[in-house]
């Protein structure tokens, strides 16, 4: 607006001016140059009086273009100073929403159990639990079943086991931060009640410790794709869901708390490095805390292999000598369609015996898979794994080694496999059905008459089908078997939590070596309930 106006006020001067400028010029010519002198006099007169009436035109037009200015710059005055209203009011809206923004993401954080605690996030997490047991085989068990059924010739392969439990409850709580955009920071804790120290018992007052099942610390670089874990966590070789990060594992959704047999897993301290590209494919190593299981049917005299637990450990139970951490190669494929993944494991075994220390070595490899057969209502899952001295990472443990006569440990092969299936048959309820096995091949050794190693048919095994046989039973086993059947039902879940109820049914067997006497069995039905509170 103020720009139109100077332009026509300064057009309306400019043409004025040049009016007067051009009579001024024609008054000077004719004087100059007069023809006559009356017609020149008369002439001059009348030109001067143009040019006054001109002048007094021009200083009118000064002053109404001196007024205009004046408005102009008056108006401009009034739109500079509605503009800075208008960028406080601006500012000060920004900052509103900001607040009101931090206040919601608060709100919002609380519903969802998390806590802000000087720019660290606080998540609440975990289950209360009370659940039931019933095996048709008594295992002194809590709600992780073990997998040495009992043959006939022990009694309590005769009776049944009815229990209530409450420990499978579980506490967790994650703190994550920014360091920056591209920094990010995250520790985790979780843990349970089915630890036990030397003075658990059901007598009066319970007696159990906490478990700790998972404490570690992460960073994680977005831009590089780099992840870091140190601490107790899942081994790197359990199968995940998604890439290769934590929180992200896929275990079976049994009750057991065991799980099923063929399910491939530990949770142990390490430390382990993970490379991502893109979020599609996933390469990670990991250091893990080694332990080794033996079998025990025949050691040579004069062999050291474990020693009794000291300082923080309990004295009850024996360790392993351990040398060098377990080593774990692992690589994931997230294409669009599914997850898949394959892992190596390298290990080392370690004994002292005739004055020197021994070291052999096992491993092995696997593999697993989760297929949306039928996008979000039905899964398969699948995983494996193959070698030798990997007992421990099964979830029936059986032995990593056995003895050669010369007192040197030997790897026992072995192979596991679990696959199963989960329908997801409404938001609230899941049904799943899993099968899973673990097999191990024979080590065996003899000098002269006498048996070493495992499963070897010299052993003895004729009084474990006899009641209170006196007889030997050696026993060792071959393999161990289970099919598994159930669900969970979410029949709450909203701004007070989630409550869900599950049952599982399960049928296990167990078969050992040929020995003298034939080759033993046992099955144990198993069945749980839980009625799980998930108040965060």
């Amino acid at each position: 607006m103020r720009s139109k106006v100077l332009a026509v006020a300064v057009a309306s001067a400019l043409g004025l001016i040049s009016h007067v400028a051009f009579a001024q010029d024609s008054t000077d010519a004719s004087t100059s140059k007069p023809v006559r002198t009356h017609r020149t006099t008369s002439s001059s007169a009348s030109d001067k009086a143009e040019i006054e009436m001109l002048k007094s035109q021009l200083a009118a037009l000064q002053a109404q273009l001196n007024a205009q200015a004046a408005q102009v710059s008056a108006l401009q005055e009034r739109t500079d100073a509605q503009s800075d209203i208008n960028v406080s009011q601006g500012q000060a809206t920004e900052a509103t929403q900001k607040q009101i923004a931090a206040t919601q993401k608060y709100v919002d954080d609380a519903k969802a159990g998390k806590l802000d605690y000087k720019g660290v996030q606080l998540t609440l997490g975990g289950f209360l639990e009370a659940a039931s047991i019933y095996r048709s085989k008594d295992l002194g068990a809590d709600m992780a079943s073990t997998f040495s059924i009992p043959y006939k010739q022990t009694s309590t392969a005769h009776t049944h086991e009815t229990r209530f439990s409450e420990r499978q409850s579980r506490l967790s709580l994650l703190a994550t931060a920014d360091i920056n955009p591209d920094v990010h920071v995250s520790g985790y804790y979780e843990g349970d009640f089915l630890g036990a120290a030397q003075t658990a018992n059901q007598n009066q007052s319970n007696s159990f410790t906490p478990r700790t099942r998972n404490v570690y610390a992460a960073l994680d670089w977005d831009s590089a794709g780099l992840h870091l874990l140190a601490g107790d966590s899942w081994s790197l070789l359990t199968l995940n869901a998604k890439g290769i990060t934590p929180r992200t594992e896929q275990l079976p959704p049994s009750i057991d708390a065991q799980y099923v047999p063929g399910f491939t897993w530990a949770r142990q301290n390490q430390i382990r490095i993970v490379k991502d590209w893109g979020k599609v494919f996933w390469l990670g190593l990991s250091l893990e805390n080694p332990q080794t299981t033996f079998a025990t049917t025949k050691v040579p005299a004069g062999v050291t292999y474990n020693q009794v637990g000291g300082s923080g450990f309990n004295s009850a139970n024996n360790i392993s000598l351990n040398q060098t951490p377990d080593v774990i190669l692992k690589a994931a494929l997230d294409p669009g369609w599914g997850h898949y993944e394959v892992f190596g494991i390298s290990r080392e075994f370690y004994n002292r015996f005739g004055g020197t220390n021994h070291t052999e070595h096992g491993g092995g490899f696997g593999l697993g898979m989760i297929l949306p057969l039928v996008p979000k209502i039905l899964d398969f899952q699948f995983s494996g794994m193959s070698g030798k001295g990997i007992g421990r990472y099964g979830t029936a443990g059986l032995s990593d080694v056995t003895f050669r006569p010369d007192g040197s440990l030997a790897p026992i092969k072995e192979t596991m496999l679990l696959g199963g299936l989960t329908l997801h048959a409404g938001s609230d309820v899941d049904i799943y059905a899993f099968g899973g096995q673990e097999r191990q091949q024979k080590e065996a050794f003899n000098v002269g008459n006498t048996p070493y190693g495992y499963g070897n048919p010299l052993y003895v095994n004729s009084g474990c089908n006899i009641e209170g046989s006196p007889l030997t039973c050696v026993g060792n086993t071959q393999k161990i078997s289970q099919g598994t059947l159930g669900f969970w039902w979410r029949f709450y879940q909203g701004k007070y939590g989630k409550v869900q109820f599950g049952a599982q049914a399960s049928h296990t067997e167990r078969k050992a070596f040929d020995g003298v006497g034939g080759a033993p069995s046992a099955n144990d039905n198993m069945l749980f309930t839980s009625l799980r509170y998930y108040p965060f």
